[in-house]
């Protein structure tokens, strides 16, 4: 059996106000392709992923945050997408869409502040379809 590509499996949130923060990544991770995957019954939360499998879960509890963290974009114009959806649903900005060469010349990512103060990003690492 060959081992997965990834590194991590899932990664999970505490959150003061699910409510306020499912539709804030509902809204925001919508042009990424996630879509809420889970609900465990009797527990507050949504899970969130990509082909029925989830990666990021959000649940209530004391927020130990702030946090970071990225989530990839298969091409440039998702990141553009993801942002302008995050400040719609009231995230903040907290770095427009752009090349960020300091980490390699065709690292392209968008930052944007969360409910909870979290820096939420999205990251593309490949250059522009020519």
């Amino acid at each position: 059996m060959a081992e997965p590509r990834y590194v991590l499996d899932h990664v999970g949130l505490r959150v003061r106000d699910v409510a306020a923060s499912r539709r804030f990544y509902e809204a925001a991770l919508a042009p990424l392709g996630f879509v809420v995957v889970m609900e465990v019954p009797g527990v507050p939360g949504a899970g969130f992923g990509l082909q029925g499998k989830p990666s990021f879960w959000i649940h209530p509890g004391q927020v130990s945050g702030p946090l970071h963290v990225a989530f990839h974009a298969a091409d440039r114009r998702r990141v553009d997408d993801f942002f302008a959806a995050a400040l719609a649903a009231d995230g903040t900005d907290n770095g427009p869409p752009g090349v960020r060469s300091h980490y390699h010349p065709s690292y392209y990512a968008a930052f944007v502040i969360d409910p909870d103060g979290n820096n939420v990003e999205t990251v593309c690492h490949h250059l522009p379809a020519t």
